[in-house]
């Protein structure tokens, strides 16, 4: 059960107790935020291959204490060859591998603003320590591995090279067994030797394509050497005499800021929290938000995002006014998948990032990199395969990304730091933490451990209707079925609920941290 940690002096959260140790380690020696931030991420591509990895992509929001904030936006591009993938794009195996991957260069981005603007005072090899030493030596695997390797056990078969990886001795392991990856180990060790462009263009790199080739992907050498995270002005939005923080396209962070820009057009902290009233004006804000993610948003490279107007004063209020307190719209709109780890860590000094990466769906591709340990995403199924789609798949283009990592300052400081995994559930769960946070006043582990919704399907719920928790209650829940909603309840603290994280700043100096109590994580203070 996850707890409220506390502190004065630096914290950190992540969904793994052991990858929160890390980063609290780093702290602990002196590094900043940023430093720990990365131990934490390399030690999660370790313990939750599930969900994170080195194939994988990542998101920052990076802040110091006078609110100065950068956006770091890691996405792989579409390989500059790529095949006919006719009517559809598959969602496994070396096909879905069509994208390179940048979690690794958000690392050695963050890692230059420590070192040149934090005088950040840890060397880079020193913050992978922790993760070599554990996929050398192993770690207890935990219960979401378990069960995400065991929901997909009919299909591990035919994904290449994942068997010599993640099922020793040829079979499932059980929750608590050691889990070593001496390959990924050797991965790490040279990442940590060379640096990160060691994964983009050195003999990884060429290890990495080789393998990936041989499976069947459409990755090249050259594609990984092309790949590179953008360092951007994060996206705004006013909220409750406070500012939201997230990135811009591709991905959906223009989402989360559109529902809590409408929300803030309504009295929040006036309806009662839980009730009826609270979860329909929420839906609500969410269906018409993501009307306008479904119609804009894609590569702005490669397509017109009207992001300025989708922001403007006067489209939030139009879109506030569309919604009627007693009658739900119409839905349902197209569902998107995936899953991810969020991570955090705020520093002695004030300073603080807010972390996604990701894999997208739970074992990406299923495919492992030729010898390197590596498992990589499928992000690239996220593509369109209509060439007349804002999203289709075109070489060399980002895909579409859920993830959306947040921050929330007022009085010009970094208040809050929030992400969740989840897919189309991010910015839903995160319109529920947010408002619980600052609307009525909560702590994070009060906030994170409410009862939360999902619009769309589920794994296991393919009807596009709104789950929600059991505990809402079967008042609130028969309440929101009469004014029009579809409702399938889900057990209480559901992991489909998402896994989020939450730090918060409060006057004074004290720092309070949780992650979710539906995860296998903690936040950790000094």
């Amino acid at each position: 059960m996850s707890a409220l940690a506390t502190s004065r002096t630096g914290m950190v959260t992540s969904p793994h107790r052991l990858a929160s140790e890390a980063g609290l380690d780093i702290l602990r020696a002196g590094g900043n935020a940023i430093e720990a931030a990365i131990a934490v991420g390399a030690t999660l591509a370790v313990t939750y291959p599930h969900f994170t990895g080195l194939g994988g992509d990542a998101f920052w929001i990076v802040g110091d204490r006078h609110g100065n904030a950068r956006a770091l936006s890691g996405i792989g591009q579409a390989a500059a060859a790529l095949p006919d993938y006719g009517d559809a794009i598959p969602t496994r195996g070396p096909a879905s591998a069509l994208t390179s991957a940048a979690t690794v260069d958000t690392w050695d981005r963050a890692f230059a603003i420590s070192r040149d603007q934090w005088g950040g005072r840890l060397g880079w090899s020193r913050l992978f320590e922790r993760a070599i030493a554990l996929a050398e030596d192993g770690f207890p695997v935990t219960p979401s591995q378990r069960f995400w390797q065991a929901f997909r056990a009919a299909e591990l078969a035919d994904w290449p090279g994942f068997a010599d990886v993640f099922l020793p001795d040829g079979r499932l392991p059980e929750a608590g067994d050691r889990l070593r990856q001496p390959a990924l180990a050797r991965s790490l060790e040279r990442i940590a030797r060379f640096g990160a462009r060691e994964f983009y263009e050195g003999e990884l790199a060429a290890r990495i394509a080789a393998g990936l080739q041989a499976a069947g992907s459409p990755l090249t050498r050259d594609d990984l050497a092309r790949t590179a995270a953008r360092d951007e002005a994060p996206l705004r939005v006013p909220y409750r005499g406070g500012e939201l923080l997230s990135l811009a396209p591709p991905t959906q962070g223009v989402t989360t800021l559109q529902i809590l820009g409408i929300l803030d057009r309504f009295d929040v902290a006036a309806i009662p929290e839980g009730s009826a009233d609270y979860y329909h004006l929420l839906v609500e804000a969410v269906k018409q938000a993501f009307i306008e993610r479904n119609r804009h948003v894609a590569d702005p490279e490669f397509a017109a995002v009207p992001v300025d107007a989708m922001l403007a004063p006067d489209r939030l209020a139009t879109l506030a006014a569309r919604i009627d307190p007693q009658c739900a719209q119409p839905w349902p709109h197209v569902y998107q998948h995936g899953d991810t780890v969020y991570l955090s860590a705020v520093d002695a000094e004030g300073r603080c990032v807010s972390v996604l990466q990701t894999v997208y769906f739970d074992w990406g591709s299923g495919v492992v990199a030729g010898d390197t340990g590596i498992l990589w995403h499928n992000r690239g199924a996220a593509f369109s395969a209509d060439p007349t789609h804002h999203n289709a798949i075109q070489p060399r283009k980002r895909p579409f990304h859920t993830l959306n990592p947040g921050m929330y300052l007022r009085d010009g400081k970094p208040r809050l730091r929030y992400g969740t995994q989840g897919a189309d559930g991010q910015p839903q769960t995160l319109a529920a933490v947010l408002t619980r946070l600052i609307d009525y006043g909560m702590n994070p582990l009060q906030a994170l451990a409410r009862p939360r919704f999902l619009l769309g399907r589920t794994f296991s719920d393919s009807r596009d209707s709104l789950k929600i928790e059991a505990d809402a209650g079967a008042d609130v829940i028969a309440a929101l079925s009469t004014r029009g909603h579809e409702v399938s309840p889900i057990d209480t603290q559901s992991p489909l609920a998402g896994h989020p994280g939450a730090i918060a700043l409060y006057d004074g100096g004290t720092i309070a941290g949780a992650h979710d109590p539906r995860s296998d994580g903690i936040a950790m203070g000094l």
